[in-house]
């Protein structure tokens, strides 16, 4: 069992207590995909017990997205197994099937279903309170996606409250870049299982990370600067 280090630990627990993640007797699924970040989410949520001053649970789920069969499950449960939680499997074929009908806009059709999936399987459960593995990095594409795809300023939130307060998302991480993602899955001795959607690398994401990482390379400190400014939102001087 390895300590948090001082810099991620901080972090993690600035974001909990500015946005009010989680309460005493919640009840937290994970939505578990495989890759590195949720994994991690994982085993921050299940070690940050140990701490807390609240007592909660956990439900870790994976929806299997109907790609060929690559063992993606038993894979993902290896890695659940290692941190020490159970894991509630479903197949689907929202991906294969998303792919099938529309490859260019697969990515957005397959996260809608997995999203709303995840939404009905959290309130049959009785979870009122719903985890993402996304972070700093990840909020910053999808505030250029949505500029460069969309027409519009908007990205996901650390906390965000749906269908009047019966449902919270919450994102532990969004203080985190990925490399320290990366950095914790090392210490945890964490694997992250291969996505098997053929569209893996591909995808508008992919692009705006590439184009992201030119602009970070410039000035590291564009990373910061890009994050901060989404809490710094001068209303009066746009469009």
């Amino acid at each position: 069992m390895f300590k948090l280090p001082h810099s991620i630990n901080r972090s993690i627990g600035k974001a909990m207590h500015a946005y009010d993640m989680i309460a005493d007797g919640d009840r937290i699924m994970i939505g578990v995909s495989g890759g590195v970040d949720s994994l991690v989410l994982c085993w921050i949520l299940h070690n940050w017990r140990r701490k807390a001053p609240i007592s909660y649970e956990i439900r870790a789920v994976h929806l299997d997205m109907g790609f060929e069969d690559t063992g993606e499950f038993k894979a993902v449960q290896k890695e659940l197994d290692k941190i020490g939680l159970p894991l509630y499997t479903e197949q689907t074929n929202f991906g294969a099937e998303s792919y099938k009908k529309n490859p260019n806009n697969a990515c957005f059709q397959c996260a809608r279903r997995r999203r709303n999936r995840l939404f009905s399987l959290a309130s049959e459960q009785g979870c009122r309170t719903l985890a993402f593995g996304h972070h700093k990095d990840d909020i910053i594409e999808t505030l250029f996606i949505n500029m460069l795809y969309g027409g519009n300023i908007s990205t996901m939130r650390p906390k965000q409250d749906l269908f009047n307060g019966r449902l919270s998302l919450i994102r532990p991480m969004s203080n985190l870049t990925k490399s320290q993602i990366i950095e914790l899955a090392d210490l945890a001795g964490i694997t992250p299982v291969k996505n098997p959607c053929p569209m893996a690398g591909h995808c508008k994401r992919d692009e705006v990370r590439t184009i992201l990482d030119s602009l970070y390379s410039q000035n590291p400190r564009f990373r910061n600067n890009i994050f901060a400014a989404l809490g710094n939102v001068r209303s009066d001087y746009l469009l």
